[in-house]
């Protein structure tokens, strides 16, 4: 006769199973597997490293495990992404052919700001097609490069979106504070300022500003009380090490960016980075991105953005598990193709993806005529304030009856 040691058994089987795939647990797996891994912002590079670099099955299945404790792992939001000012643009972004700086090279001409109705037709039609999210994108350095009245037309296109129901999110360049308050109070959503890649690799990218110049625009939008949207490019001619940078960068932001997006580059013929032929990102590679992104930010919407055309099914339906919740729709995004919507419901089908709702069925409607007074007379105090401010003779009265 002999007692059995169960505590002893169960780590030698723990063990045992686990040395089946020849990977010793780390800590970092061990809060996996708690009821609901925490929020935090204090990512080390180093662990955001080993999360990044796990063996690819189990990193697929860590990651599906966050996924399924903050999200609904069937629900995939569309979005549709609108050009609303496309070409001349004084930036020197390498991966882009809106810049002035290659117009020869692409062959892209500027043209002027959409009008209103034009922008708010196709926002009706994304809608009807299934989108939730209206996504518009003017090729600027920022506002200020632009006159007040262009800027109260975008304005505009928010609020009238935004009636819709749908979540309005813009990408307009670099803002001002005052810039970040307008958006808030004409009922922008969300704001997209990607960090593109790696403090270290982004000089490799542009020239035109800065990795912290970034990053102060991201800082006025969440000061405004505007969601971020924040993400980058993989297949740049990057390395792991920059990929891992970019996210880490992005995890230890003082709050995680609602919206992640993973782009992969779309090389366009005449810009610096098509002219390198530089090898794009495989399928598994967009995989170990989202997977990352999604340990490390739980409850940021994933969105798999730029390249998924050259994603077969089986890898988009890989990216899902591994935490991606969100798509492009439409068949452009900017001046770069994208699937078909029916390819794109085909997928759905197959894959039994749900579409997800707009601010998860929860936002009020919002109202135009209240709100874009209250915007106009924001506009109007803070323009007050800066000539005040500008003349030396101080703004306390005006942040007083403000």
């Amino acid at each position: 006769m002999f007692a059995w040691n169960t505590n002893k058994l169960s780590q030698r089987a723990f063990l045992a199973c686990r040395g089946l795939v020849k990977h010793q647990m780390c800590l970092s797996q061990v809060r996996l597997m708690s009821s609901k891994p925490e929020i935090k912002n204090d990512w080390t590079k180093e662990e955001v490293a080993e999360i990044y670099n796990r063996p690819l099955i189990n990193l697929i299945f860590d990651a599906a495990s966050v996924h399924r404790k903050f999200h609904n792992p069937r629900e995939v939001q569309q979005a549709t992404l609108l050009s609303i000012k496309t070409g001349g643009c004084i930036e020197t972004c390498s991966y882009c052919s809106q810049s002035s700086s290659w117009s020869k090279d692409t062959k892209m001409k500027a043209e002027k700001l959409l009008e209103l109705d034009d922008v708010f037709q196709a926002a009706l039609d994304a809608k009807a097609a299934g989108s939730s999210r209206f996504c518009m994108g003017a090729a600027w350095r920022g506002p200020s490069q632009v006159g007040p009245k262009q800027f109260e037309r975008v304005l505009d296109m928010v609020s009238k979106v935004r009636s819709l129901g749908m979540e309005v999110c813009t990408t307009l360049g670099m803002l001002t504070e005052d810039q970040a308050k307008q958006l808030k109070h004409a009922g922008l959503s969300c704001y997209n300022h990607n960090l593109d890649t790696s403090r270290e690799y982004y000089s490799e990218i542009t020239s035109s500003r800065t990795y912290d110049d970034r990053l102060d625009t991201l800082q006025k939008v969440r000061d405004a009380g505007i969601s971020v949207c924040s993400g980058g490019i993989i297949g740049m001619g990057e390395k792991e090490l920059d990929r891992v940078g970019l996210l880490h960068m992005l995890a230890t932001l003082p709050e995680h960016p609602e919206s992640v997006p993973i782009n992969a580059l779309v090389p366009v013929e005449g810009t610096p980075l098509a002219k390198k032929d530089i090898k794009g990102p495989t399928g598994l590679e967009m995989v170990r991105c989202v997977a990352t992104a999604r340990i490390i930010m739980p409850k940021s919407m994933v969105r798999l953005s730029a390249g998924r055309m050259d994603l077969s099914i089986a890898e988009q339906a890989l990216c899902f598990m591994a935490g991606a919740n969100s798509i492009f729709a439409g068949d452009k995004l900017l001046t770069t193709p994208n699937a078909e919507r029916d390819s794109d419901a085909e997928m759905f089908t197959a894959l039994g993806l749900l579409n997800k709702p707009a601010f998860n069925g929860e936002e009020e409607p919002f109202e135009i005529p209240p709100t874009r007074e209250e915007s106009i007379r924001r506009r109007e105090e803070w323009q007050a304030l800066k000539n005040v401010s500008a003349s030396g003779k101080g703004c306390e009265a005006i942040k007083t009856s403000a």
